[in-house]
């Protein structure tokens, strides 16, 4: 793809083998993006490059094929570091945004006493809330929740006033993956560092959508997962300031990230590597360092430009939906391309089934936010999630499909093999 250009299509599908298949006779298009992107060629053909020319273990052996696995993938730690701006030794490889977000949890287990709180957000994804759930059970703490507006936004009234000296840590989702709300971290970091708590961010929604600045933000700690940004499964990140790592304990032991180990005792490396025991997805790893490659070709500020235009475009022609009922803000600047919505009279899943008969993949169901979906009294939605691949042609497209559902669904069609 020409660096930069989002405006051919036809160019960037080319890069996605995946997309360029027909489902049910129709075009694919691909609206699931906030479950998991998918993969240019540049990442598949470097995640084969691995197997077939220099698969060996990292950190460990001293021969050829060890060094050139050994360099590929520590370059991968500094291009996140780069992209993140962050310092190479702050970058922790994971399984996934919820290891991470467990890791920090029980990794600051032994910092929280009883009484202490934890403030949260009533938007959280399930790898967040249930993570810190555990601790609070553990250790007697207290759970607190920022409420949402009726605007779908926190309340950052509220939020100043639950965030007090009784505060340990403060862990916030960047972006809700069921609202597509950009959160106003900023307030929340200045409410925290008043008062002395750990600040956690869960970016996994927001760093394949935004240029994020870590040094910027000022959290202590966040994470987000490669599979939401073009790069492979099973590959996270733990992005951690110097001090707080220092502070945080590992929570998986083994071979790699130790020091010296005796039949009695044994000692550790410092972070990054005490956090990183065992072999690592290494294939996985390499391949997310494609993925970064492509992001920066493309340019943040790019793909957040075409997905505001995606983005306007969409809440403009939702208007010709009947009965079409959006959980989330209309301000585009204060989101990104994810939409939550029920069409009256259709379950989440039914209309799921309506789209995918018509070639659209989206996700119906609570988003590992059911918490969320109570508040706002529904049992399910149906999400959209747009990417930078994503055109107005397909907007209009879907926009049919969504305006013909009520028949479709009343006539059993999307049932019919």
């Amino acid at each position: 793809m020409e660096k930069g250009n989002l405006n051919n299509f036809n160019k960037i599908r080319e890069d996605f083998p995946i997309l360029n298949q027909k489902i049910n006779n129709y075009d694919l298009i691909y609206v699931d993006n906030s479950a998991t992107t998918q993969k240019p060629k540049i990442v598949i053909n470097e995640i084969n490059n691995f197997y077939s020319k220099y698969n060996s273990n990292i950190h460990r052996s001293a021969h050829t094929l060890a060094d050139i696995s050994d360099k590929k993938f520590e370059d991968v730690r500094t291009k996140i570091a780069n992209f993140i701006n962050c310092e190479k030794t702050e970058v922790i490889f994971t399984s996934g945004a919820t290891q991470s977000l467990n890791m920090i949890a029980f990794g600051l287990e032994d910092e929280i006493k009883e009484n202490d709180e934890i403030v949260l957000s009533e938007m959280e994804h399930h790898a967040n809330l249930v993570a810190w759930q555990e601790i609070a059970k553990r250790k007697k703490a207290i759970l607190k929740f920022i409420p949402i507006t009726k605007n779908f936004e926190l309340d950052y009234k509220k939020a100043e006033e639950l965030i007090s000296n009784k505060t340990k840590v403060v862990s916030i989702i960047h972006v809700s993956n069921v609202l597509g709300t950009i959160n106003d971290i900023e307030k929340i970091e200045n409410f925290t560092k008043k008062v002395g708590a750990y600040f956690i961010l869960d970016s996994t929604q927001a760093v394949p959508h935004l240029k994020i600045n870590f040094k910027k933000i000022n959290c202590d700690a966040l994470v987000f997962s490669s599979h939401k940004m073009l790069g492979p499964t099973g590959v996270g990140v733990l992005i951690g300031k110097k001090k707080f790592l220092e502070k945080l304990k590992p929570s998986l032991f083994g071979g790699d990230m130790i020091d010296e180990v005796f039949l009695e005792k044994s000692t550790y490396r410092k972070a990054p590597f005490k956090f990183e025991s065992g072999t690592p997805n290494i294939s996985g790893v390499i391949g997310f360092g494609k993925a970064i490659e492509y992001l920066e070709n493309i340019g943040m500020l790019n793909l957040e430009n075409h997905e505001k235009e995606l983005i306007k475009y969409f809440l403009e022609k939702i208007k010709e939906v009947k009965n079409f009922n959006l959980y989330g803000s209309k301000k585009i600047k204060n989101r990104i391309g994810v939409f939550s919505f029920n069409i009256n009279g259709i379950h989440s899943h039914d209309l799921g089934s309506i789209l995918d008969k018509n070639g659209i993949a989206t996700r119906g169901g609570h988003h590992c936010a059911m918490p969320l979906h109570n508040k706002l009294n529904i049992n399910s939605t149906t999400r959209i999630s747009f990417y930078f691949y994503n055109t107005k042609d397909e907007i209009n497209k879907i926009i049919e499909v969504l305006k013909n559902a009520k028949k479709i669904f009343d006539k059993g069609e999307f049932l019919l093999k």
